[in-house]
């Protein structure tokens, strides 16, 4: 029997993208909240020595790192196959992937994410103008070659769904939350029917804030 545990925070986009690729292959998981403020706990970095989410775990084995979480899945549930097999499409998806992580995570999703909806929600925190706009240039840029890439195609590998898309969505479904998405996403209406594309997926309705909230409270 495969047991599939992750360990995330309701709200982690990462954590999301994880809980949907198990959605996704129809496995059966379980979600091992880890509370805010404990990242650097002993037993926490016992886990993840950077004090991140998520981390899998999965009959003895365990693996932090969601793109490296993303491809096991992949690989010890073959079916429904989320890599392209045309080398094309797949090096797409591995750049899009890329780009989520270091472009559109780190210095955009990191900053207006954490200002305008984990900070006031989960910290009572007032949001920093200044920081917010520092970020904007980045965030317009990142948001226009996700465009780009994306171009007239359904998903970002193509006609399917692949890994990008599942990774890609839940941080873009972040900005929906903020008055940036006004800027950043409306323009590109490619993104806007993309994403609700993504959201009407089984696997994205049952990995939302509130669900996963609900997984944590009966965990």
């Amino acid at each position: 029997m495969q047991e599939f545990i992750v360990h995330s925070i309701p709200g982690s986009p990462f954590g999301r993208t994880v809980l949907a690729m198990l959605e996704e292959k129809g496995a059966s998981y379980r979600l091992s909240p880890v509370a805010p403020g404990t990242f650097r706990s002993p037993q926490h970095l016992a886990r993840h020595p950077f004090g991140r989410v998520p981390v899998l775990e999965h009959n003895g084995f365990s693996l932090y790192e969601t793109q490296a979480i993303l491809r096991y899945l992949d690989r010890v549930l073959p079916a429904p196959a989320l890599t392209p097999a045309d080398p094309r499409r797949a090096s797409r998806m591995d750049q899009v992937m890329n780009v989520n992580d270091w472009y559109l995570f780190q210095g955009v999703g990191n900053v207006i994410g954490f200002q305008r909806v984990i900070g006031p929600m989960l910290m009572g925190l007032t949001p920093d103008e200044a920081v917010i706009a520092a970020a904007m240039p980045q965030a317009r840029a990142v948001f226009a070659e996700l465009a780009r890439l994306l171009g007239g195609q359904p998903y970002f590998a193509g006609d399917a769904v692949s890994l990008a898309d599942l990774l890609v969505a839940p941080q873009i479904g972040f900005f929906t939350q903020t008055p940036e998405w006004s800027e950043l996403g409306t323009p590109h209406a490619n993104l806007v029917a993309w994403l609700a594309r993504m959201e009407a997926r089984p696997s994205m309705k049952a990995t939302t804030w509130e669900r996963v909230s609900e997984m944590a409270k009966a965990a």
